[in-house]
């Protein structure tokens, strides 16, 4: 199978916040963060604490949410000059063959940790925070059918 293909930035930026979203320590933190600015708010309302701790738990969740929203994507989408080339990926029984006009890759599917799929990428992991992703705009469905058949025969999840 091969698939040519190039990035379109507000994509990209989507697909690594899904990346973030997938991360089990990002999670935890969410889910702290927002338990604490919620006990916080019910605690100011029944007049137990002052504004203070409610105010501090809504800038760090602020924060926290324009930090994984925002600014991180963005300055990764800034630093990786991957995400400006043009690429043509070749998938096989053996493994994923990846060139461009600077040079090409080789990775067989033992290399592959696990993968997910968001709504325009299909995320392929070498490990919990190196990875790669191959977009789906130019696939026909027949394609994205047999990408998906083959990624859940050769990398378990």
């Amino acid at each position: 199978m091969q698939h040519a293909f190039s990035y379109d930035k507000k994509k990209v930026i989507q697909a690594l916040r899904y990346h973030f979203v997938q991360r089990p320590e990002l999670r935890i933190l969410i889910v702290l963060v927002n338990v604490f600015a919620i006990v916080a708010a019910i605690l100011f309302y029944t007049k137990k604490i002052r504004p203070e701790p409610f105010l501090l738990g809504s800038i760090i969740w602020l924060i926290l949410m324009a930090t994984f929203w925002y600014f991180l994507p963005n300055s990764i989408y800034k630093r990786a000059a991957t995400f400006k080339d043009h690429f043509t990926i070749y998938l096989n029984d053996e493994g994923v063959h990846l060139e461009n006009e600077r040079g090409a890759s080789q990775w067989n599917w033992k290399q592959f940790t696990h993968y997910f799929e968001s709504p325009h990428f299909i995320h392929l992991y070498f490990d919990s925070k190196s990875f790669f992703i191959v977009p789906k705009d130019g696939m026909t469905e027949e394609m994205k059918h047999e990408l998906r058949g083959l990624l859940k025969l050769r990398i378990k999840r």
